[in-house]
């Protein structure tokens, strides 16, 4: 016994099957359109819009809307990302503990003749960021290789103005800020729409085949150094010494010269009482005058001779008496 279907089939005519294929074409039209018709930048990004190829704006970070079915096209660019380009040497790992190789085999970049007619081997990097993300896209070819040729020449130029002990010493921070805002310079000139954050050396040495020499150099320049230090404090001492015994000296002649100067006017005062003392009492005064001196007189004597007046001469031993020999 046969069971009837009770919900029979219908069959697609058709005229069903076309109108349902157009349903669905509409639909997935409708749906990639949607999909789209907008876009969102990153707030590290900033995106280039263009309209069949042709460039017709920037956006900034959030989202936004376009043309669908490819006649408006987004271009992310980071700007906010700092980018490096390295010269002489390149970065192998970048970790906590960060190896770094050395250039390409036959590769000369790091060698660059100073002022003075001396070669030095110079590793330095260059720090930049994107800042006109139209200029980067499309003004210039390869950005990347343009800031590295660019910047080898910028940097021969400035290291051809020291000489290698600047290099190697004193002036490098004042070499690597000339290359930046030379760098900077021509890479606006040039229309590349970066920015350059920082230029770094790294290292700057003599070539290695001369190494050895170069150091045994440094060392006796080192060593002239630390022995015209120590002859330059050995001459501040001696200088100092000097004008310490000339100060003394000159201290000592001074209080000499006001004692004699006090003596004098004593002898003085005390030769104006005399003269008043003698004028008062001559015969006296002179007496006493004259055994004032004999007594300081005779200590100083082995002997006296007196003459009499009978003409004998008489000598008078003192050594007991005076204190003579």
């Amino acid at each position: 016994m046969e069971i009837p279907d009770r919900w029979p089939r219908k069959a697609w005519s058709p005229e069903d099957i076309k109108k349902a294929v157009q349903f669905g074409a509409a639909g997935l039209i409708v749906l990639v359109g949607l999909l789209t018709s907008y876009y969102t930048v990153a707030p590290e990004e900033r995106a280039v819009v263009l309209r069949f190829g042709k460039y017709i704006d920037t956006s900034p970070p959030g989202l936004h809307f376009k043309l669908p079915f490819g006649i408006d096209s987004a271009i992310s660019v980071p700007v906010t990302e700092v980018r490096k380009v390295e010269f002489g040497y390149h970065t192998i790992t970048a970790s906590r503990r960060t190896t770094y190789g050395r250039p390409r085999e036959g590769s000369e970049e790091s060698l660059m003749l100073t002022g003075d007619l001396n070669i030095a081997e110079v590793e330095w990097v260059a720090q930049y960021k994107i800042k006109d993300p139209k200029d980067w896209l499309f003004h210039v070819q390869d950005p990347e290789e343009t800031i590295r040729d660019i910047g080898e020449a910028v940097m021969r130029s400035v290291v051809g103005d020291y000489t290698v002990t600047e290099l190697l010493t004193r002036q490098r921070e004042q070499i690597a800020q000339q290359v930046e805002d030379q760098l900077q310079k021509l890479l606006d000139q040039y229309g590349t729409g970066v920015h350059i954050v920082t230029v770094k050396l790294q290292n700057a040495l003599p070539p290695r085949p001369v190494q050895a020499a170069f150091n045994e150099v440094n060392a006796a320049q080192q060593e002239r150094a630390q022995l015209e230090n120590e002859a330059q404090k050995e001459y501040k001492k001696a200088i100092a010494q000097a004008r310490g015994n000339a100060l003394k000296e000159v201290s000592e002649a001074e209080g000499y010269a006001v004692e004699r100067v006090n003596r004098a006017k004593g002898d003085v005062e005390r030769f104006v009482q005399l003269v008043k003392v003698y004028a008062k009492s001559p015969e006296v005064t002179r007496q006493r005058l004259f055994l004032e001196m004999i007594e300081r007189v005779l200590p100083k004597v082995s002997r006296v001779i007196v003459a009499s007046e009978d003409g004998i001469l008489k000598m008078l031993p003192l050594t007991g008496a005076g204190g003579g020999k």
